[in-house]
């Protein structure tokens, strides 16, 4: 305690603002990429647990889209293939992944693991990913 008040000598300082969300497939972008990674899940040598959150068999997933329209933050999905040079320097090859964007720079917050974790269930990615932010003290404003 600070003698002269009643507030903490060292109070936790505030959660730094999420300027963007960055998510990456683990699989490449394009029609070879698609092609590819649809023909490797048919043969269960390709999974992307990412991408059973964002997406059903053909197309985006409804509640994805409502999620990502309402997180308060934009939200860029790439391929691996498409990622700008910051952020393949952060993910390297852990992909799938989240990633947050603030003016420090990025930072690394669900990879594999935890996104298999999800098993495709948005309710549970959106836990975790709150769970990621508090531990980071990283804040999306909402």
């Amino acid at each position: 305690m600070n003698p002269s008040s009643d507030t903490p000598a060292n109070p936790d300082p505030p959660p730094t603002g999420v300027a963007e969300l960055v998510m990456v497939y683990d699989a490449d972008g394009g029609l070879r990429g698609e092609i590819a990674y649809n023909w490797g899940r048919l043969r269960r040598t390709a999974h992307c647990s990412l991408c059973t959150i964002t997406h059903n068999l053909v197309k985006e997933r409804r509640s994805w889209a409502d999620w990502r329209a309402g997180v308060g933050v934009p939200v860029t999905v790439l391929h691996r293939n498409e990622r700008p040079p910051d952020v393949e320097s952060v993910s390297g090859d852990r992909t799938p992944c989240v990633l947050a964007r603030t003016e420090a720079g990025l930072t690394y917050l669900l990879g594999p693991g935890e996104l298999d974790a999800c098993d495709g269930e948005l309710d549970v990615f959106e836990r975790i990913l709150t769970t990621a932010l508090d531990r980071a003290s990283l804040d999306l404003g909402g």
